[in-house]
């Protein structure tokens, strides 16, 4: 059986205003498909255009509530459904706070306009220090090794694929590279 146009345009606008669609738009084929699956029998026997708006809306619901189910979005609870991010506080129980402390250790704390110039300037000695050591040894392919590793973020195995050279060749070639620049920095 065929959906004509009009009634698709509905099911899709009952669907769009229905409180459970925001945050779950992803989901809007399944919902789709649902509704057609569980209405589509009925759909060319109803004329009256408000008594088939409003079975739809009923229809619409429980897919949207059956997908959502099925997805893991939703759980039923003793006063209905609720979203699985929700959590169910109950009004009789009160939360104390003042045991809970919260430790600032691990949020990082934006750098001063001299740290970054700092860091800045680290780097760019870093990048000469490669350049100038690539020049001494030409046949290392320091500048390059260094660039595929730490600019294009590869992987030694794949710097060994693109260079055509052993993977412990180029463990052992980033290892003297960071050591001669350690040494010069110090």
């Amino acid at each position: 059986m065929e959906l004509t146009q009009d009634k698709i345009n509905l099911i899709d606008k009952i669907i769009k205003n229905d409180r459970k669609y925001p945050n779950n738009e992803d989901l809007y084929d399944d919902f789709f498909n649902e509704t057609c699956k569980r209405s589509v029998v009925i759909l060319n026997s109803i004329d009256a255009e408000a008594t088939l708006e409003t079975y739809l809306k009923r229809v619409v619901t429980t897919s949207i509530i059956n997908v959502l189910k099925d997805s893991g979005r939703l759980r039923r609870t003793r006063s209905g459904y609720m979203s699985t991010k929700e959590v169910l506080v109950d009004n009789k129980t009160s939360i104390d706070y003042s045991e809970i402390s919260v430790d600032y250790s691990s949020v990082s704390i934006p750098q001063t306009p001299e740290d970054i110039v700092i860091q800045k300037q680290v780097l760019e000695f870093v990048a000469d220090t490669v350049i100038k050591l690539d020049r001494e040894e030409p046949d290392k392919d320091y500048l390059n090794i260094y660039t595929l590793r730490y600019d294009k973020g590869m992987t030694q195995k794949e710097i060994s694929e693109e260079l055509g050279i052993s993977q412990s060749e180029v463990s052992k070639r980033l290892f003297k590279l960071m050591d001669k620049v350690k040494n010069i920095i110090e």
